[in-house]
């Protein structure tokens, strides 16, 4: 699942190297949601810390 924004972000170069500068920030966009989104799904679980 992580590496899902990875790929979008790569899909995202692509496009704007290959001139389709809409496509590309339409994915760069859904990149950026979807880590925000996965940073606060895993943001908010409490570390089991145990010294």
């Amino acid at each position: 699942m992580m590496a899902l924004p990875f790929v979008i972000f790569a899909a995202a170069t692509g496009c704007a190297l290959a001139g389709r500068r809409g496509l590309a920030l339409g994915a760069w966009g859904i990149g950026l949601a979807l880590t925000l989104f996965l940073f606060r799904h895993h943001a908010t679980d409490a570390l089991p810390l145990a010294f």
